[in-house]
């Protein structure tokens, strides 16, 4: 997976955004504000993607190239080393829940403005 197709898969998703809010490096993706992915903008050989708690142990246990997040609260977040080995199909997966589990924490006026888009 390159830097475009992982930008494209991101910004097809109802109500998202991408904005660099920490440094003119840092590619951040958000949901109605919320962010659910970041990666290095120049540098794309990781991502961070927000994890339910037990799924995120169970991804680090399962792949090496799966991580805990870096500067990102471990217990929700997951950074992904993107390589040769990274299946594109997972991460994708990944992505989807990663902005599932944004989408959930939204509320309901903000869910109820994305299912209209």
């Amino acid at each position: 997976m390159d830097i475009e197709f992982f930008r494209n898969f991101c910004i097809a998703k109802p109500g998202v955004t991408e904005e660099l809010p920490f440094d003119n490096e840092t590619l951040a993706f958000k949901v109605k504000g919320k962010i659910f992915a970041l990666t290095h903008i120049d540098n794309f050989v990781s991502v961070n993607l927000k994890c339910d708690p037990e799924e995120a142990v169970k991804l680090r246990e399962a792949y090496n190239s799966v991580k805990a997040g870096y500067h990102m609260n471990k217990k929700h977040w997951n950074t992904i080393t993107v390589n040769d080995d990274m299946n594109d199909k997972e991460l994708c997966r990944w992505v989807n829940h990663s902005y599932d589990r944004v989408v959930s924490g939204l509320p309901a006026k903000l869910k109820k403005e994305l299912q209209s888009q």
